[in-house]
């Protein structure tokens, strides 16, 4: 049950955070947050994900974007829920330069095939539509996200993964950037493969309908939160297709139409 006592709603934050960062340093998923924040209360959930926000800023993390999740009917019925939602990438989160994906960072990780937009303007004013955010992309890029849980196994609904960051952990970026005149994120063909197999597929259209219609949404969210998208952020715009698991020494390629390829090694070390 939801706690609706303002002192109870702060004591579930702070133990909902505290299991959180628990099971990131000792590297052992926990139980689900929900049996503190319920299950429908998204509100108090993303309490937690600013508590945990803020704590690693005090520790020195500087944020270098927002993901959205969820953006894909099929991701939310892998998971069970019926909404996006959004986390915080920080800029130890991007592990673009790195020969191997570190897997002593990693729990239980998957894999989603994405484009990221980089922008080149504040979203900080009213966003009603597409056109809105269009102008503020500068660029865009394929990016291979390397989603995970802190919750074991997987056992989450949606209070559990918005107060778990959206379920984030890291991400690759391609090289290849086009301008938005260049492509159009919609008509992107998507196809992901492990260890050779093709795994998954997608498209534009999987991500709310067209990933634009995905950044709008995180403008607009983003600004009622009070922390509206700036110039300069990455924004991980949502699985263009189902996630895959990413088991230690596993080898992901991602390959978009118009935007290239991204292939992401995963070290066998283990957590």
């Amino acid at each position: 049950m939801t706690p609706n006592d303002p002192l109870d709603r702060e004591a579930a934050v702070a133990a909902a955070a505290a299991r959180l960062e628990a099971a990131e340093a000792s590297r052992t998923p926990c139980a689900p947050v929900r049996d503190l924040l319920g299950e429908t209360d998204i509100e108090l959930a993303y309490a937690v994900q600013r508590r945990l926000t803020e704590n690693r800023l005090a520790a020195g993390a500087r944020i270098a974007g927002r993901k959205i999740g969820l953006t894909s009917p099929a991701v939310q019925r892998q998971l069970g829920v019926d909404q996006p939602d959004l986390g915080v990438l920080f800029e130890d989160m991007d592990v673009t330069s790195l020969d191997e994906v570190p897997g002593g960072r990693l729990l239980q990780p998957k894999a989603e095939a994405e484009i990221a937009f980089v922008l080149g303007a504040d979203l900080d004013h009213e966003i009603s539509g597409v056109d809105d955010v269009r102008a503020a992309v500068s660029h865009a890029v394929a990016a291979l996200e390397i989603v995970d849980s802190r919750i074991a196994d997987w056992d989450i609904k949606i209070t559990d993964t918005v107060a778990d960051n959206g379920s984030s952990a890291l991400y690759v970026l391609g090289d290849r950037r086009l301008t938005l005149e260049e492509f159009e994120p919609v008509d992107v063909g998507m196809k992901l493969y492990a260890d050779g197999v093709l795994v998954s597929e997608g498209n534009g259209a999987a991500c709310l309908g067209d990933p634009l219609a995905a950044l709008a949404w995180l403008a607009r969210t983003a600004r009622a939160f009070g922390s509206p998208l700036r110039a300069g952020q990455v924004v991980l715009s949502g699985a263009l297709g189902p996630m895959v698991p990413a088991p230690p020494g596993s080898v992901i390629r991602m390959e978009l139409t118009s935007l290239g390829s991204v292939t992401a090694t995963f070290s066998k070390e283990a957590r």
